[in-house]
C-alpha cells in the first residue's frame, strides 16, 4: 500500500508542476508545444524512476529471503525508495513554488521561500 501512496504523490506533484508551468506560460504568452512536450517527458521520467525505486524495494525484499537477510534487504530497499521519493517530492515542490511566484508576482512570501531554499542548497555546495 505504501508503494501506491508514494507513486500517487509523485504523480500528483508532477501533474501539479505541469499545470502550474502551463499557467505560468499562458500568463506570459509563452505557451510552446516543445517546452510542454519536454516538461511532460521529464515528469514521465520522474514517474519511471519512482516505479524503478519501488520495484527495487520489492525485489530486494524478495531476494533477501533467499539469502537469509530479509531485514538488511528491507532496510536497503526502503532507504532507496524513500530517498528517491523525498528527492522528487522536494524538487517538485520547489518547481511549483517557482511557477507560482512567476504567476503571481505579488506573492513575495513565495519568492523569499524559494531564495531561502536555494541559499541552503548553495551553502551545502560551498562547504563540500
Amino acid at each position: 500500500m505504501q508503494y501506491i501512496i508514494m507513486l500517487l504523490i509523485v504523480i500528483g506533484m508532477a501533474i501539479a508542476d505541469f499545470i502550474t508551468g502551463y499557467i505560468k506560460a499562458y500568463c506570459k504568452n509563452d505557451v510552446q508545444s516543445a517546452k510542454m512536450r519536454t516538461g511532460g517527458l521529464n515528469k514521465l521520467g520522474e514517474v519511471v524512476i519512482m516505479v524503478t525505486a519501488i520495484g527495487l524495494d520489492i525485489g530486494m525484499h524478495a531476494l533477501g529471503k533467499y539469502y537469509q537477510a530479509v531485514e538488511l534487504s528491507d532496510i536497503a530497499g526502503t532507504v532507496t525508495a524513500i530517498a528517491v521519493f523525498g528527492y522528487i517530492t522536494v524538487m517538485e515542490v520547489i518547481s511549483i513554488f517557482e511557477n507560482y511566484a512567476e504567476i503571481n508576482p505579488e506573492a513575495q512570501w513565495a519568492v523569499k521561500f524559494i531564495k531561502r531554499l536555494k541559499n541552503v542548497g548553495n551553502d551545502k555546495e560551498d562547504k563540500s
